[in-house]
């Protein structure tokens, strides 16, 4: 799916839209958003993104899924983008679309992309480009946060010691009480 959505570095637009929900449809991109700050790695900005996951990485089935799909289909209509644009939203979805005639042309003429995701790596590997992997591979999206995570931590620790933390020296402070009697 990499491949027919272009790489991550494409030009490309980012469009916004974040309407009043009370729901967690949002989590994926915002997870995306700050494993990317993190990883200093950038995100592919031509592709919107909605979908909910969950504490084991699993990307959940949200709602109104055609209706997200179909909107940011307008949108890249009307503003005469590029073929490389697209929308990843879960897996758990994809049966359940019921898209427009004019949408679904677009798809098969390649001129608009859907990217189902079934994981947060998944995701990761479309946005980035990089394989997710092990923080024990090298090279990897998640050795990438792990490693910038340790340097932060690192960092954090050092500052603390400057601020915080005072050194022994090798003079002993005399003691201010008065001598013992006999003593000297």
């Amino acid at each position: 799916m990499r491949a027919a959505m272009g790489e991550p570095d494409s030009p490309a637009m980012c469009v916004i839209a974040r309407p009043v929900c009370s729901d967690d449809s949002a989590t994926l991109a915002e997870l995306l958003c700050v494993l990317s700050a993190i990883a200093s790695v950038p995100l592919r900005q031509d592709i919107a993104v909605t979908g909910s996951d969950n504490q084991r990485g699993q990307v959940q089935a949200i709602g109104a899924a055609n209706e997200r799909v179909e909107g940011f289909f307008d949108i890249c209509r009307l503003l005469g983008l590029p073929s490389q644009q697209g929308v990843c939203l879960p897996y758990a979805n994809l049966r359940h679309l019921v898209l427009r005639d004019d949408v679904n042309a677009a798809i098969a003429a390649g001129q608009f992309h859907i990217g189902p995701v079934a994981s947060v790596d998944d995701a990761i590997e479309l946005f980035t480009g990089l394989p997710a992997g092990a923080i024990a591979q090298a090279d990897t999206f998640h050795s990438r946060v792990a490693r910038r995570l340790q340097e932060m931590s690192a960092a954090l620790k050092k500052r603390y010691h400057a601020e915080h933390v005072t050194t022994v020296t090798d003079q002993t402070p005399s003691d201010p009480r008065p001598p013992l009697p006999g003593r000297p």
